[in-house]
């Protein structure tokens, strides 16, 4: 497993839940429609990935430091395929729901094991090398979706959007099952007994190595996944692009986020990883407060709206890497756990950014609100965290 080949499996499995959402929110507005039913119950599908994506991640990581990440992999990659299925042949929203949720539980694994790969096999600066390169591999997949799924809704309807995740998970499935050598030399099935996952939670739970730069990293990157839940309301429903071009559009997301991750990619070498998560959050926050404008200095519009998002995205390239590392390195022997725990810090926060942008009546001003203060809490756990000096590598 070199670098190179560790970054595009990590990179193809990362990407699972993000390209699941990215396909699956222009289609909600023509769910409505299809199902003959509220809008509130369409939230509710994408809740329940949410839901089954963020709690999944508490039992994939310890099921791979338990029996290794191969078969932990196929386990829940085949869950994430049959919730497709299920998805492509609902019937009613009921069924939607309960699909979404078995793939949200399947996409768990990819960002869990992804991570704890990187850590099996890389520490310090080349561990966060390799994490940079998988965020430039993860930004192909988001950065192609909302188009493809826009254009495959209003050409071929909804139920194309499901007959490519489909695709997609069977091809990680073979990825999986023909080009990942196990990587974890300490499998121990006791790691799996329910004590000793709620002790190793515990334990992470009470180090402050692990704690501020999860805190940091989950409220940075769980603005993404809040992101997900607001942007179609107020690009479709406040700016009224239609949802092919709002797939066109969320390009800029994405591609700021890879533009980012190349400028990462050259200022690694230079200044490190930890010197690159400080100026990446406030980038962050500066481009997250600018949402805060629209509907008041500004009105809101396509443009007025990315331009913003997009400085958000290219800063959290820049402190993605030194984060993970951050969190990561002193847990060797619990990868997989420590993994799925920074993963349910960040869907929880996102979860949590989503909730709250739903107690505004206007999607605008949620943006505006919620968006900045997930990038202040962000900054506000780095700046404690930066005084503890640099994580020391077992």
């Amino acid at each position: 497993m070199t670098p190179g080949r560790t970054a595009v499996i990590g990179g193809l499995l990362t990407a699972l839940a993000s390209v699941s959402m990215a396909l699956y929110t222009p289609a909600m507005p023509t769910l409505v429609d299809a199902f003959a039913t509220t809008m509130a119950m369409i939230k509710t599908s994408l809740t329940a990935f949410f839901a089954g994506f963020a709690l999944s991640q508490l039992v994939c990581g310890p099921i791979s430091d338990a029996f290794g990440r191969r078969p932990a992999a196929l386990l829940f990659l085949s869950l994430y395929t049959l919730g497709g299925i299920a998805a492509l042949f609902a019937e009613s929203v009921e069924m939607l729901i309960a699909a979404r949720l078995v793939q949200g539980i399947g996409a768990a694994i990819g960002v869990g094991v992804s991570r704890a790969l990187v850590r099996d096999l890389f520490t310090g600066e080349e561990a966060s090398r390799v994490l940079n390169t998988i965020g430039i591999v993860l930004s192909i997949g988001p950065a192609l979706s909302p188009t493809l799924g826009g254009v495959m809704l209003t050409l071929l309807g909804w139920r194309a959007v499901f007959v490519v995740m489909v695709l997609i998970g069977v091809a990680a499935l073979a990825t999986v099952a023909f080009a990942l050598p196990e990587t974890n030399r300490a499998i121990d099935p006791a790691k799996a007994r329910p004590l000793r996952v709620l002790a190793t939670y515990a334990a992470l739970a009470r180090d402050h190595r692990f704690v501020l730069p999860v805190l940091s990293i989950g409220f940075s990157v769980g603005a993404i996944y809040a992101l997900g839940t607001m942007l179609p309301f107020v690009l479709i429903g406040r700016v009224g692009l239609d949802p092919a071009t709002f797939g066109v559009g969320m390009l800029a997301q994405t591609g700021s986020y890879l533009a980012g991750g190349i400028a990462a990619r050259q200022l690694l070498p230079r200044f490190g990883a930890e010197r690159l998560i400080l100026p990446g959050l406030v980038l962050g926050l500066i481009g997250a407060s600018g949402t805060a404008l629209l509907g008041r200095l500004i009105e809101p519009s396509w443009l007025a709206v990315m331009t913003p998002v997009g400085i958000f995205a290219f800063s959290i390239s820049l402190v993605i890497p030194g984060l993970t590392t951050r969190a990561m390195t002193p847990f060797p022997q619990v990868a997989g756990s420590a993994s799925s725990l920074l993963g349910f810090v960040q869907m929880g926060s996102g979860f949590l950014g989503g909730l709250a942008a739903t107690q505004f009546a206007d999607p605008v001003d949620a943006l505006g609100v919620v968006f900045p203060a997930m990038l202040a809490v962000a900054l506000a756990a780095r700046l404690v965290d930066r005084g503890l000096g640099p994580t020391p590598v077992p």
